[in-house]
């Protein structure tokens, strides 16, 4: 005696669903995701907006490397420093730690944060050439 199969009524499955029951997989390429936004990527970024602005207006600069380390060595006698300009190796350092946390800004917020990161890469250069920090700025900044 043959057996006949049970017929079970069909049930009516989403189209995402695959043969059991179950979610499809997830696409192997992922919609954009926003891009990863952290401290130093941030302070990166306000160096190097800073360090170009500097190379397109000095042409005393445009050989220049700024490179971003996150601590000196060690304390000089004036305490720990924020940056080394090396002349002779045509390069200037941003110690990333000692510009962040031993800075006191009067408002702790993204703003006047990248104002004073900007402020020392300013100092570092006009450190680097001899000059006054001031006078690396732009005409359109200064009162007369």
């Amino acid at each position: 005696m043959r057996r006949r199969a049970k017929q079970t009524p069909e049930r009516g499955r989403p189209s995402r669903h695959g043969r059991h029951g179950r979610e499809g997989r997830s696409p192997v390429v992922r919609p954009p995701l926003p891009p990863i936004d952290t401290r130093i990527d941030r302070f990166d970024l306000a160096v190097g907006a800073a360090a170009e602005f500097l190379r397109s207006s000095w042409p005393e600069l445009r050989d220049v490397r700024f490179e971003i380390a996150d601590m000196p060595l060690a304390a000089n006698e004036n305490g720990i420093p924020r940056w080394k300009a090396l002349p002779d190796e045509k390069r200037i350092v941003m110690f990333r730690l000692p510009i962040e946390r031993l800075s006191h800004l009067h408002r702790n917020d993204d703003l006047h944060r990248r104002m004073m990161i900007e402020s020392c890469v300013f100092r570092a250069a006009a450190d680097f050439l001899g000059r006054d920090p001031w006078d690396l700025g732009p005409d359109r900044f200064r009162f007369f």
